[in-house]
């Protein structure tokens, strides 16, 4: 991690396994990564004249659907205690057949003739 726009003031690793996707939390005092393990981790940090940051956790495990490098497969919440991810359909869920959808045109039409106003 580097201090923006100050790059060069500064460098600290914060994961020693390596790691992807970074995101930030709202409030600015947590980061979150996905692991090469593909657990999602969470890292608190404090700013200010000086950068610190606490012990990296594990927040949970997980298959998700991933996208092209370098894009954000995942998102948090305002608060931070809820995440918006994809997760990745097991081996049998792939073999079924696709969910279908139902398209009904004209509804409105329809619910006037089978429930007529007075």
């Amino acid at each position: 991690m580097r201090p923006f726009p100050n790059v060069n003031d500064g460098r600290w690793q914060i994961s020693n396994g390596g790691g992807r996707t970074p995101l930030w939390a709202r409030n600015g005092g947590e980061l979150f990564y996905v692991a090469p393990d593909s657990a999602v981790m969470r890292v608190p940090v404090e700013g200010g004249s000086t950068f610190r940051f606490g012990s990296r956790t594990k927040l949970f495990d997980g298959r998700y659907v991933t996208i092209t490098p370098g894009g954000r497969n995942y998102d948090v919440s305002p608060d931070g205690q809820r995440f918006l991810m994809i997760k990745q359909g097991s081996r049998s869920d792939q073999t079924a057949a696709p969910p279908s959808i139902v398209v009904v045109q004209n509804w409105f039409e329809e619910l006037k003739r089978l429930v007529p106003t007075k």
